[in-house]
């Protein structure tokens, strides 16, 4: 008995442990009558006499029964003890702690298996993220200042990436030259129609065809000019109060871009001529019926530095060839105060000059 009371306080603590998880099984059903036990219980008093009676009557015939002279007595089942039952009882019990404890087992190996192969599965997949190459950048607007200036161009569009990790960029700091003997600037220039865009960054000069340049034996044909202020370029750590980009192309899609420096002075002709055409709105264009002549914005000394740089806007494309006149171009303060009210920053900073060679007339 304290056998069964052992086992079934096992049970008990068994089913306290696993209270927390969904039964693995059904209840079993209440167990049929032990046949055994059923077959040795006493009749009912009316059975026995029955019984009896119909013996008597087979006794009499000679055939068989139990008190017949001529038949043999079938031996009664021996009745299970006390004890018989209990280790009975002990035995189910533990044949069902067994079971129970051996799914308990399966189901806690199940839940480890599913939680290590889930574990993989996240890692598996956090590494196909970390090896996926980032989302391509597109963007078009760019600006001078704030969350769209130069700082974040490369950032904007993948194209422009080179505006943060480029080795030739431009605007730089011309100093420590290097004076020799360069050939001249062949200026072709001649009284063109043109056309003025405010296009929401600059004031661009569009001029018509056949103005031309020719340097290192090349010719570049005058495509546009616009202005900045300040300058963008410094000479000797110096900087200008504004400057004009006169932007060229060669036919093999070459740019060269000729630098004006301008300083406080008398009135310019040709920046006069465009702020007279200037369009209304911004990102519209005028084009007046008159033409311009580029030959009256250059200076009378034709000096200059030369170096390898790039565009100073985005995309910021490398291998432009720079022409940066030595003499200043005046303009009037008028003039200045003019597009200052327009403009009053859109200039790139200065970027490294990363060892470039800079040549400058002797």
């Amino acid at each position: 008995m304290r056998n069964l009371i052992a086992l079934s306080a096992c049970c008990f603590v068994v089913a306290a442990a696993s209270a927390n998880e969904p039964p693995a099984y059904a209840p079993p059903k209440k167990p049929a009558p032990n046949t055994v036990i059923e077959s040795i219980r006493p009749a009912k008093p009316g059975a026995k006499q029955g019984a009896e009676t119909a013996g008597a009557t087979r006794g009499t015939g000679g055939t068989s029964g139990t008190n017949g002279t001529g038949g043999k007595g079938t031996p009664a089942a021996p009745r299970m003890t006390e004890r018989e039952r209990e280790e009975q009882a002990e035995a189910e019990l533990s044949a069902k702690i067994a079971a129970r404890l051996a799914e308990m087992r399966a189901n806690q190996a199940a839940r480890v298996a599913a939680a290590a192969k889930a574990k993989k599965a996240a890692a598996a997949k956090a590494a196909a993220i970390a090896a996926a190459p980032p989302p391509r950048a597109n963007g078009t607007h760019w600006a001078y200042e704030g969350e769209y200036g130069p700082a974040n161009w490369s950032k904007i569009n993948s194209d422009w990436a080179v505006c943060g990790n480029g080795k030739r960029q431009s605007p730089i700091d011309i100093r420590d030259g290097m004076k020799v003997e360069l050939e001249q600037i062949a200026f072709d220039y001649k009284p063109s129609a043109f056309s003025v865009t405010d296009n929401g960054r600059t004031v661009q000069v569009t001029m018509g065809g056949g103005n031309y340049i020719t340097v290192g034996n090349r010719m570049y044909e005058l495509q546009q000019f616009h202005f900045h202020r300040p300058s963008e370029e410094r000479i000797n750590g110096r900087g200008f109060e504004m400057v004009i980009h006169l932007e060229h192309k060669d036919s093999e899609g070459k740019l060269a871009v000729l630098s004006l420096l301008l300083e406080r002075g008398k009135p310019q002709p040709v920046i006069q001529t465009v702020w007279n055409n200037l369009p209304l709105e911004k990102r519209d264009t005028a084009s007046p019926a008159i033409v311009l002549d580029p030959n009256d914005m250059l200076p009378q000394r034709r000096d200059y530095y030369t170096y390898m740089g790039s565009m100073t806007h985005p995309p910021c494309t490398e291998g432009v060839l720079w022409l940066v006149m030595k003499e200043p171009v005046q303009a009037s303060p008028a003039q200045m105060a003019l597009f200052s009210r327009l403009y009053p920053l859109n200039a790139r900073p200065i970027q490294p000059g990363s060892g470039r060679m800079i040549k400058e007339s002797n």
